[in-house]
């Protein structure tokens, strides 16, 4: 008995994946039966990636100025500060749950598309043409790698300034006075090397999107 149900919630995932699978093959389908292939997909979803990286740089940044003035605070309501820094972090937990949702959007359709172009290289007749197929395949697919690499590096700078956001954040919401000023402007440095960090690496990141377009759509 308990072998069966050490199976059952591996048994549920595999279903899950399969419906997932099944889904995204039917929407694949019904798209290029309107004259939209996979690699237009993939096209508008680095675009969308690219857009979602370049609204995260922002948010980020707003959320380091909106520190920064916190540091500098003189008087007035904490509370209302305590208000605009708990909406910057949830504003940037926001921007980085959307930028891991489109770059997982991407690897879906990539995998459904150099899938599909293999087993359609198999079908040439023309050696020319098949070889020809096989080394745009490889660069297309090598610059691919690239470029998902630096977006997961990207995304992963996301992480610490997350993490030191909400800290600053809770802190804050537990000590409403002075003190907790002066304990947020040792973290503040810290927090502006890691946005830094982040806005560098996606920006490289956002480079290597438009490269790719462009390489799908010469």
């Amino acid at each position: 008995m308990p072998v069966m149900l050490s199976i059952v919630p591996k048994l549920i995932a595999t279903l899950i994946l399969l419906n997932i699978i099944g889904c995204q093959s039917a929407y694949y389908s019904a798209m290029e039966k309107v004259g939209i292939h996979k690699r237009d997909i993939m096209v508008d979803r680095v675009e969308e990636a690219k857009e979602a990286q370049e609204g995260a740089q922002q948010q980020f940044t707003s959320a380091l100025e909106q520190l920064s003035a916190l540091i500098s605070f003189d008087g007035g309501d904490l509370g209302e500060q305590y208000d605009i820094i708990k909406d910057q972090y949830d504003a940037s937990k926001s921007a980085a749950d959307e930028v891991t949702a489109r770059i997982d959007a991407i690897e879906s359709v990539a995998d459904a598309l150099f899938d599909e172009w293999s087993d359609e290289i198999s079908q040439y007749e023309s050696a020319r043409l098949k070889r020809q197929s096989q080394l745009k395949h490889k660069e297309t697919e090598r610059r691919y790698d690239k470029l998902l690499a630096a977006m997961r590096k990207a995304e992963s700078r996301m992480a610490p300034v997350l993490s030191a956001l909400k800290d600053n954040t809770l802190y804050l919401k537990h000590n409403l006075n002075a003190k907790a000023i002066g304990a947020l402007q040792g973290e503040y440095k810290t927090i502006k090397q890691d946005v830094e960090i982040l806005i560098d690496e996606m920006n490289k990141a956002i480079n290597q999107s438009q490269q790719f377009i462009e390489l799908l759509n010469p």
